[in-house]
């Protein structure tokens, strides 16, 4: 018996180790895993206790982007924009996956991220608007490209504060909120 419950443990153990050396296995697909603007109620929780996936952006000007989620795994790209929406796709201990707008990959430390919401304009020369309407006053004409802060969103428009103006934008001019997501 007590040779049963030795093999039994060592078998979870060693279950748990390569858990541990093969981070890059995707977890089970779920109902959500198509509409990544799910409530977060129902979203699955990684071990942070914050739903994946979800927005954040980096705390830091240079941010290196690794193949793997540790130091020993090579930097594949260095992020050198401050404040940049990233979205995180997955978690393994104290490392995420994240991705950019343009859907470069890679694991950072948590260190480098930060909780604060941002966007980035995307595509080409949108108008920030007074009001949450298409017949609003224009405030300024803004390039793909700039990042900004997100304030809040209702429906389909979010206003967003972009080099010191503040108004609003549509949700489909920019990246760094999901489409049915609610922010207050």
């Amino acid at each position: 018996m007590l040779g049963s419950i030795r093999c039994r443990l060592i078998t979870l153990m060693l279950a748990a180790l390569i858990s541990m050396v093969l981070p890059d296995r995707a977890p089970a697909a779920d109902a959500t895993a198509g509409d990544p603007g799910h409530d977060e109620e129902n979203s699955p929780i990684n071990n942070s206790g914050l739903p994946v996936p979800r927005f954040v952006s980096l705390r830091s000007a240079e941010v290196n982007l690794r193949t793997g989620p540790g130091v020993r795994y090579p930097v594949e790209w260095v992020f050198v924009r401050r404040e940049m929406p990233v979205e995180i796709t997955a978690e393994f201990d104290t490392w995420r996956r994240i991705r950019d707008w343009d859907g470069t990959e890679g694991w950072v430390h948590q260190s480098m991220l930060s909780g604060k919401r941002a966007i980035v304009v995307t595509a080409k020369t949108r108008t920030l608007r007074s009001d949450a309407a298409a017949s609003a006053a224009p405030v300024a004409q803004v390039e793909a490209g700039v990042i900004g802060r997100l304030l809040h969103c209702r429906a389909d428009w979010c206003q967003v504060e972009l080099a010191g103006y503040r108004g609003w934008l549509q949700r489909g001019e920019f990246w760094g909120v999901y489409p049915t997501e609610r922010i207050d």
